[in-house]
């Protein structure tokens, strides 16, 4: 595994503000809303611009926002403890985004996100050869569920959807990657820093396959880019304020209402509906993630509850 995934921390970390539960609670359902918005005008996109140019327009608009941080700080934003991570991080993030856009292109936007909440099971499996987590049954018992409620919205072999199923899991496993670098990255560099480098990154590394497929967008075709890349990049901001002022634990239910938004815009632009089973599997997904959560409150409390073991003289006189 990667040698940058277990860099320890530093005195770089800031202080986290006062957990406000309700306000964290009204912030992720805000974050979910306008990530359903931007999810909605990538598809609209999709339709008319290729997936790498949609992807590219969209990560312009990260680098929008990060452009006046890099300037007030004459480029010090970008003084990472761990560029490697940093990299990586940002990799993960534009394979998540361009597989998740390429779902959007084919599939129902409420089957394709119904799919890539699998991503906080994804997490736990991932934690222990990245992080070296221990993963005791229960949890594996819920990731289990979790992709049997996969299996259940996607059902091989009924023609439903075929192999562009696998893209929004793709997504996921991508996203979830990120987010297990995400964590390394939270004792070493500042959020700032995380953000600008990966919109850099993203822009750049996209920006050099662009010309190969690039269509001239219409005026109608860059409002909607500009509405994408601007929801966007709110709900990354709404996100960052959510989990800083009530713990994953406690917000992790909310999150799955972004389906309810999802379901809603896909009906009234693009009159789909889900089906029964995609409701039944979505249901399972999300009990899933739902029971994670819980059993992550549980580790953390007992960790935390855990006596501090005393020092031996030896350590005593060395400390």
């Amino acid at each position: 595994m990667p040698s940058f995934l277990h860099r320890s921390s530093h005195d770089l970390a800031v202080e986290a503000p006062p957990d406000r539960p309700l306000v964290g609670i009204a912030l992720v359902l805000a974050a979910g809303l306008v990530f359903s918005l931007a999810d909605t005008f990538s598809k609209v996109l999709a339709e008319r611009l290729p997936v790498v140019e949609i992807t590219w327009l969209r990560w312009a608009g990260f680098v929008v926002v990060v452009a006046p941080m890099l300037v007030a700080t004459r480029g010090r934003v970008l003084q990472s403890g761990s560029p490697q991570l940093q990299a990586f991080r940002a990799a993960c993030l534009i394979g998540s985004s361009l597989l998740f856009v390429g779902a959007l292109s084919v599939l129902p936007l409420a089957s394709t996100t119904t799919i890539n909440f699998v991503s906080p099971l994804i997490v736990t499996a991932l934690s222990i050869p990245l992080l070296g987590e221990k993963v005791g049954f229960r949890r594996w018992a819920a990731v289990a569920a979790g992709l049997v409620g996969v299996v259940v919205v996607v059902r091989p072999g009924s023609g439903t959807f075929g192999w562009a199923a696998l893209l929004p899991i793709l997504s996921a496993t991508c996203w979830a990657a990120g987010v297990i670098a995400t964590r390394r990255l939270g004792g070493i560099d500042r959020p700032w820093t995380s953000m600008t480098y990966t919109s850099l990154i993203g822009f750049v590394a996209l920006g050099l396959v662009v010309p190969a497929v690039f269509i001239m967008p219409t005026g109608f075709e860059l409002l909607l880019a500009a509405g994408m890349a601007g929801f966007a990049t709110a709900g990354q901001f709404l996100t960052v304020l959510a989990f800083g002022r009530a713990p994953v634990s406690v917000l992790a239910p909310f999150t799955y209402v972004m389906l309810i938004w999802a379901t809603a815009l896909g009906y009234i632009v693009f009159g789909t509906v889900p089906d029964g089973w995609t409701w039944f599997g979505a249901a399972i997904i999300i009990a899933s993630g739902i029971y994670t959560a819980h059993r992550e409150r549980l580790r953390v409390r007992d960790a935390a509850r855990a006596p501090v073991p005393e020092l031996s003289r030896a350590d005593r006189s060395q400390a």
